[in-house]
C-alpha cells in the first residue's frame, strides 16, 4: 500500500492518517521547531509499516551525534529493513543504515543520488545538507541544493527551507551577497525558519558586520526562538557579535540566559556553550563556576563518538580543571581512531591533535598547542562544523602565539586575520598585542 504526497512521492505502508503527522514532522524539521520526534511517532503509531516514518525518525537521532541517540537510529533502521518500500525508499533505508553506523560519507552519497533522481524529496535534501554540515563539506552544502533548486517553485510547501539551505551553502563557499539575499527571502516567506535566520547571521559573522548582525538577530527573536530546537545555536550567533565587539557582559548575559541558563545535556547545545566560554577564556575573562556546570554534563554525550564534540568537551574539562575527565577523553579518542567508521578519520586527522592542543593550552604549554594546531588548520573542515565554529581553532592558535611570546608568528597570524576580517575590533586588538611583542 502506497499513497502519494503533494510532490508526487510515493509512501509505502502509509495512510492519510499516518502521512499527516509525518508531513508535520518534516515541516517541523524544516523550521527546526516543535517536536518532530513526537510527530513522527504518531505516524508510526498510525501506520507501523510506514517505512519512511521509521527512516525519518532514524535520521533525527542519527544526526544528534550522541551515542545513545545513535542506538535509537540503529533500531529505526532495523525496524525499516523488512518493510515494503519503493526503490527511492529502499535507498533511504540504505542511507540511514550508513548514518547509524557512522558511515557519514556513504550516507551523503546515497542521499545525493536520491535527490538527483527525486529533486523534490525534501527529506533527502535536508538530511543530506545536515550530513554535509557534520562532515564539513562546504561545496556540497551549496551544490546538493543548487541541483534541486530549479525543480522548486515559490509557493511550494517547504520552499523557504530550500532557499535557506542554499543560502547557508553559498555562505560557506564565500558567496556572501547571494547567500544573504536568499536567506532573507527564506525568512520573509517563513519567519520561523531558524536555519535561514542562521544563514544570514553567518554571512554577517564572516563579514565582521557586528552591528548588522545584532540588529538582524534582535529584530524579531520571537520568530526564531519560539519552540525552536535551533534557538541555542542562534543565540550563540548573537553572542559572537557581542564578543567581537568586546562586549563581554552581553556575552555572559546571553550565556546565563538563553544559551545555558537552563543546562542542557544535548551535544549540539553544549558545543555552543563550550565554544562561547572558551572564547572568553582565551580573552582572559573569569567565567566563575560556569565551566563546572557545563563539564558535568559532557560525559553524558559519550566521548570518542564524534570528534568535533570531543574538542568542545575538552574545552569544558580544561576550564573546569578536570584532569581525569580530560585524560579519559583522550583515551576514548585513541580507541576511536582504531574504528572502521568515518569518525576514526575525523579524530585522527583533526579531532585528536586539536583536543590535545586545547589541553596543552590549558596547561600553559603554548608552544605545544602551536605545534599541534598549525598542521591541522588547512584540513580542519574534515571534522565538521562551519567556518564560524572552526574559527575557534584560529583564535586558540593566535592566543597561544601571543602568550608564548612568539612575535614573528603572532604578527603573521594577526596580519592574516586582519586581511580576512579587516572590520573586526578583535582583529585590531590582536594586531596591537602582536605589535607589542619584541622581535624574536
Amino acid at each position: 500500500m502506497a499513497i502519494r504526497d503533494g510532490f508526487g512521492l510515493a509512501f509505502s505502508g502509509a495512510t492519510e492518517a499516518g502521512l499527516t503527522p509525518y508531513s508535520q514532522a518534516v515541516r517541523e524539521l524544516q523550521c527546526f521547531v516543535g517536536d518532530p520526534v513526537a510527530s513522527v511517532d504518531r505516524a508510526i503509531a498510525e501506520n507501523p509499516g510506514f517505512v519512511m516514518a521509521h527512516v525519518f525518525k532514524g535520521y533525527l537521532f542519527g544526526l544528534a551525534t550522541e551515542q545513545e541517540a545513535t542506538v535509537v537510529a540503529r533500531a529505526c533502521h532495523e525496524a525499516a529493513l523488512p518493510l515494503a518500500a519503493t526503490t527511492r525508499e529502499q535507498a533511504h533505508v540504505l542511507a540511514l543504515g550508513h548514518l547509524a553506523n557512522g558511515r557519514w560519507h556513504d550516507a551523503a552519497g546515497v542521499l545525493e543520488d536520491i535527490a538527483i533522481d527525486f529533486p523534490l524529496d525534501a527529506v533527502a535534501l535536508q538530511v543530506g545538507h545536515q550530513v554535509d554540515f557534520f562532515t564539513g563539506n562546504a561545496r556540497m552544502l551549496r551544490d546538493r541544493i543548487a541541483r534541486a533548486l530549479p525543480s522548486w517553485q515559490s509557493g511550494m510547501p517547504g520552499y523557504h527551507a530550500i532557499l535557506g539551505m542554499q543560502a547557508f551553502g553559498l555562505e560557506e563557499m564565500g558567496d556572501y551577497g547571494r547567500a544573504e539575499r536568499l536567506g532573507r527571502a527564506a525568512v520573509e516567506i517563513e519567519p520561523r525558519d531558524g536555519w535561514a535566520q542562521h544563514a544570514v547571521a553567518h554571512v554577517m559573522e564572516m563579514q565582521s558586520r557586528q552591528r548588522d548582525g545584532i540588529a538582524w538577530m534582535r529584530a524579531d527573536p520571537e520568530a526564531w526562538t519560539r519552540e525552536s530546537f535551533l534557538q541555542v545555536h542562534n543565540w550563540w550567533h548573537l553572542a559572537l557579535f557581542h564578543y567581537d565587539l568586546g562586549e563581554t557582559d552581553e556575552v555572559l548575559a546571553l550565556y546565563d540566559g538563553p544559551i545555558y541558563g537552563t543546562p542542557s545535556a544535548m551535544a549540539l547545545n553544549m558545543v555552543d556553550a563550550s565554544a562561547i566560554l572558551w572564547r572568553l577564556y582565551l580573552g582572559g575573562v573569569d567565567v566563575g563556576d560556569r565551566w563546572a556546570a557545563l563539564a558535568a554534563n559532557w560525559p553524558k554525550v559519550g566521548a570518542g563518538n564524534y570528534a568535533f564534540n570531543d574538542a568542545h568537551a575538552m574545552m569544558a574539562f580544561v576550564g573546569a580543571g578536570l584532569d581525569a575527565a580530560a585524560l579519559g577523553l583522550l583515551e576514548a579518542q585513541r580507541e576511536a581512531m582504531h574504528g572502521s567508521d568515518d569518525n576514526a578519520a575525523f579524530t585522527r586527522d583533526v579531532g585528536h591533535p586539536l583536543t590535545r592542543a586545547i589541553k596543552a593550552f590549558g596547561e600553559g604549554n603554548y608552544t605545544e598547542a602551536i605545534r599541534l594546531i598549525r598542521p591541522i588548520r588547512a584540513i580542519a573542515y574534515r571534522f565538521g562544523g562551519s567556518h564560524a565554529q572552526r574559527d575557534v581553532i584560529d583564535l586558540t592558535l593566535i592566543e597561544a602565539a601571543l602568550r608564548a611570546g612568539d612575535g614573528a608568528l603572532a604578527r603573521a597570524l594577526t596580519a592574516e586575520r586582519s586581511a580576512a576580517r579587516p572590520d573586526s575590533p578583535l582583529s585590531a586588538l590582536f594586531s596591537r598585542r602582536a605589535a607589542d611583542l619584541s622581535e624574536n
